[in-house]
């Protein structure tokens, strides 16, 4: 077998992550296909759950912590009636409870309750480290971790359909925020218990989902050719958009790049991060970060390798 032969590609693309794949198994997946050196993805997606993966290749990694602070949307199907060890459906069974048969009213003051700032506790079943280890090798070993409370803001939470014994709702959220222990959480409310039946990322950081590919969507553009799957790829800016764009001239371009900090043009609050660009080219050459009167250098793209696309 022939060794694969990395290329310089930069970009982000969105996978429609499948069932059964864990993030980084489907990342490898799509980065074989372009070929690219370096490659990330933005916030891990369990093995149960689908949806949107932000993947980012080459110099885009710069910025993938953007991606993941940013705020996601989910569509969840909440199994009610059964508790389980993982919190979803590949977990044991703990125990059998009757649905109580609410109203529309009563159940949307229950749901109330998860709406704004609320606390959670992260499960065991997590990603989350302790001394190294996320405690889902732990709760493998049986061993349970305590963890501390956090605050997680649930901007949006829609009932989009409800039956005898399941809800199927569409959750905005803060970065940080399980999905499964919403859906626990929401069990416990009703007393009868709960665990998460499926779970689809619909959105994150704003991508529309209009613009996700399967993996089987990637492989049939790789066939024909990188150039197809290179029209795929998404400008490194898009992750930062939202951040104050400056066009910076040629000789403060020149000295950005060599890590000298030039004038703002106009006044931002210190500490603020900039979206910086060539005003001749309009090249997207990174980002930069208030200082006093001044932008100094924080997050530049290597123009030596990059396309700046």
């Amino acid at each position: 077998m022939s060794k694969t032969k990395w290329r310089s590609v930069d970009g982000i693309v969105l996978l429609n992550k499948p069932i059964g794949l864990s993030s980084n198994q489907a990342l490898q997946r799509v980065r074989r296909l372009y070929r690219a050196a370096k490659a990330g993805h933005t916030g891990a997606l369990d093995p149960l759950a689908t949806g949107m993966l932000p993947l980012c290749l080459g110099e885009a990694t710069k910025f993938s912590q953007f991606l993941l602070d940013a705020n996601k949307r989910y569509l969840t199907c909440i199994q009610l009636g059964k508790r389980t060890t993982t919190g979803d459906r590949e977990g044991e069974i703990l125990s059998h409870e009757p649905v109580p048969a609410l109203t529309d009213a009563e159940l949307e003051a229950i749901l109330d309750r998860f709406r704004g700032e609320i606390e959670q506790i992260p499960p065991m079943y997590s990603a989350l480290k302790h001394e190294g280890k996320p405690l889902y090798e732990y709760a493998r070993q049986g061993i349970v971790i305590e963890r501390k409370r956090r605050q997680v803001t649930i901007s949006d939470l829609t009932l989009v359909s409800r039956t005898e014994d399941s809800l199927t709702l569409d959750i905005q959220c803060s970065k940080g925020t399980y999905i499964r222990t919403i859906g626990e959480d929401i069990g416990e409310a009703l007393g009868c218990g709960a665990h998460l039946k499926s779970l689809h990322r619909i959105s994150t950081a704003g991508y529309a989902p209009e613009g996700m590919l399967t993996l089987e969507e990637f492989e049939a553009i790789a066939e024909q050719g990188e150039a197809a799957l290179d029209a795929h790829l998404m400008p490194m800016d898009s992750a930062v958009d939202y951040l104050h764009r400056i066009e910076l001239p040629a000789h403060d371009t020149k000295d950005m790049l060599f890590g000298r900090t030039v004038s703002s043009p106009i006044p931002l609050e210190e500490g603020s991060l900039l979206r910086l660009y060539d005003q001749d080219s309009q090249d997207f050459l990174g980002l930069g970060k208030i200082k006093e009167t001044n932008i100094r250098p924080h997050r530049l793209l290597n123009t030596s390798e990059s396309a700046n696309k």
